[in-house]
């Protein structure tokens, strides 16, 4: 009943379309521009910096409010506390990409996986940040960039994991890999057109005039 609480919850909070309410504010639907999305990247593209910025903090906001809210609610369980985290974090993310509300078309959720890195581990939030700066930068593809990302989530989490770094009982210890998985697998599936196009060289690089 916990796991699915925390589904739940994180779902709700993540029905907070930033994106979406932001561009709204401005007299438009960003949901008919650019790639069609609600996401901080496609705000990014038709908006502006300003816009992109705002957006992405606050998806990252949300998500790190439903897991400061599981972390006070589960505070006497240390060996589940991350595994819960997980639970909402998957919730949140699913309520972003999927809004009920929206058609279930959101975002790609690689902000919220963002706030979700910063609430379960400094350290592996800020290595896949320098990586994903220093891809972004040499290459201008934001989408390899949380492509890797979301590889990096899945392997830190790990390793990190494997040390009993989170205090983790020994019992829980897979199933906190398999959520892991499973959240750092859908932020890739969620970019499989963007990976058909790396392949093929017509994926959109930042700042770029956007290929049609």
């Amino acid at each position: 009943m916990e796991r699915i609480f925390c589904l739940a919850m994180g779902y709700v909070f993540g029905l907070f379309q930033t994106g979406y309410l932001y561009s709204k504010l401005h007299h438009m639907d960003i949901r008919k521009y650019g790639s069609g999305n609600s996401g901080s990247t496609n705000v990014l593209r038709v908006m502006g910096v300003k816009a992109g910025l705002v957006v992405f903090l606050g998806d990252v906001g949300k998500m790190v409010a439903a897991c400061l809210l599981t972390r006070y609610l589960f505070r006497e369980q240390p060996q589940l506390v991350y595994v819960y985290l997980l639970y909402t974090g998957l919730g949140v993310i699913l309520g972003h990409n999927f809004p009920f509300y929206m058609g279930f078309k959101g975002g790609k959720g690689i902000a919220a996986s963002a706030g979700l890195l910063l609430s379960l581990d400094l350290r592996v939030t800020l290595i896949c940040l320098i990586v994903f700066v220093a891809i972004v930068a040499i290459t201008r593809f934001v989408s390899l960039g949380s492509i890797i990302v979301m590889i990096l989530l899945l392997i830190g989490m790990i390793y990190f994991g494997h040390r009993g770094d989170y205090g983790i009982g020994a019992s829980y210890l897979m199933e906190f890999y398999i959520v892991t998985a499973v959240i750092s697998g859908m932020g890739i599936w969620r970019h499989r057109a963007n990976i058909v196009r790396l392949l093929n060289g017509t994926e959109n690089k930042l700042g770029a005039k956007k290929k049609e």
